[in-house]
């Protein structure tokens, strides 16, 4: 029988959560039927079409089996009881149905927490769509929310399009093998304690070899992170940001043309798409701030997470495996192509400084960290103590498909994602790219951003001024 643990990484995601900051995320597709045969597609077509696809992912059937005090990481065990239509909601827009509607609908599903009992994931298909400006009559929205202790950013793309067709005839969107390994039934008590017993006790030895190995750069990180740094008198600015955060969040949502985008980036040379992208998270961030008479002299830091996955090697593997770097935001920056540069200049030395070593130094260490050890230690962290010390906010580039995909004949129109929060880290700013679009998707909490359909109103005004000054 084989026993599938999670790694530290992935267990992570279960210590952090709490009441207020669930760690689950949610991808929001927008789909139109016109395409579908006979220009309709019912909820009941949309059960079996996922019913069709489970044998092509671990994450449909799994649940998880955690451990008393959390003595040792959870297991992935079969759902013995697995039904796919309890995982399966289905609702319509209250009046006015329009555009607002739909994101006060999104931000009151997200923050709900899953059944931890079931398989970590459920979709919701919400109708009545049709006052969205843009939206053709007839469509419908489906929010996928799926646990981040079973995937993350590289992942969650295979697992979405492990469920997209290439055309309205039902062809796979990707190249699907059936997951044959299979878990069996839970393991015992005695097996599951032994092997907690046997990882605790060379836990401390494995981190200790780990250390030894590593440390040279250990010294030389440290030195870059608290001794240049430190000289140039760099800090995080205490901002709305930085607070304990509510379990009632919000979402809003705006769409660019990638063509657009690129446009920017050519025009400042060695610039990236993700330069550009905190560039008009920059401006916006300047606008309403500064509206609010709360924008502070330092530039806001904002942190990014980096896909640590060799290229096209193991993206359908569930789980975890991603870094991140911390970017100073030129939010005092008034000039928007110099917004672009410090940018471009900023990611480059970033890079150039945490790459490698760091990302594989603290994945290697994080391996050997007792699971008690480590989910007191993610209890702290998420309390917020140290969460506001390292940034304001967290902006994630997620590269799609860029071309169409379908679901049940459906065209999917736009896709967006819903990312979670933690306490001192109140603003999520999340751009997937599809079909030549890319969308920025706002997460915040209703008490730090009240007035989140202005703060995307800042985004829609910092990509025209920045277009604007390379036009």
């Amino acid at each position: 029988m084989i026993m599938k643990q999670l790694n530290a990484q992935d267990a992570q995601f279960l210590y952090i959560e709490t009441g207020n900051n669930l760690t689950h995320v949610m991808g929001v597709n927008i789909f139109d039927p016109s395409t579908a045969p006979g220009g309709k597609v019912r909820f009941k077509d949309i059960i079996e079409h996922i019913e069709g696809r489970l044998i092509y992912s671990p994450v449909f059937k799994r649940r998880l089996l955690r451990l008393p005090l959390d003595f040792d990481h959870p297991y992935w065990v079969e759902d013995e009881f697995f039904d796919v239509e309890h995982h399966m909601f289905h609702s319509r827009l209250p009046e006015p149905g329009d555009w607002r509607q739909l994101c006060i609908h999104l931000a009151r599903h997200f923050s709900r927490p899953m059944d931890m009992n079931r398989p970590l994931w459920d979709m919701y298909v919400i109708e009545g769509l049709d006052r969205i400006k843009g939206i053709p009559k007839g469509s419908y929205a489906i929010a996928t929310r799926v646990h981040h202790a079973a995937i993350d950013g590289a992942s969650a793309m295979h697992f979405f399009s492990a469920l997209s067709d290439r055309d309205p005839e039902g062809t796979p969107a990707i190249d699907l093998e059936p997951f044959t390994e299979e878990l069996g039934e839970s393991p015992s008590t005695i097996d599951v304690l032994n092997r907690a017993v046997i990882s605790n006790i060379q836990s401390p030895v494995k981190m200790a070899s780990t250390l030894l190995k590593f440390s040279p750069a250990i010294f030389d990180t440290l030195r870059r992170s608290f001794g240049a740094e430190a000289s140039k008198g760099k800090k995080v600015p205490e901002t709305r940001f930085n607070q304990a955060v509510s379990p009632h969040k919000m979402f809003e949502g705006t769409r660019f043309s990638l063509k657009d985008l690129k446009r920017i980036k050519d025009s400042v040379e060695g610039s990236t798409i993700n330069d550009v992208v905190l560039a008009i998270c920059s401006g916006a961030l300047h606008t309403y701030l500064d509206h609010h008479g709360e924008l502070p002299a330092d530039p806001l830091v904002a942190i990014a997470p980096v896909n640590a996955r060799s290229r096209g090697s193991d993206a359908e593997i569930p789980g975890n495996n991603i870094s991140a770097m911390s970017v100073a935001l030129p939010t005092n920056i008034t000039d928007p192509l110099e917004r672009l540069h410090t940018i471009r200049d900023t990611t480059r030395q970033t890079k150039a400084a945490k790459t490698g070593i760091s990302a594989r130094l603290m994945t290697d260490l994080s391996k050997h960290v007792p699971a008690a050890t480590m989910a007191g230690v993610a209890r702290i962290v998420a309390g917020g103590r140290f969460t506001s010390k390292l940034c304001n906010l967290f902006v994630s580039n997620v590269p799609g498909p860029q071309q169409p995909l379908y679901m049940n004949g459906a065209k999917m129109l736009h896709s967006y994602g819903m990312a979670p929060l933690a306490d001192g880290m109140g603003l999520f700013i999340a751009t997937p790219s599809y079909n030549g679009e890319m969308t920025f998707s706002i997460i915040s909490a209703r008490e730090i951003m009240p007035d989140i359909e202005y703060f995307r109103e800042c985004i829609d005004a910092s990509f025209k001024e920045l277009l604007g000054a390379v036009t």
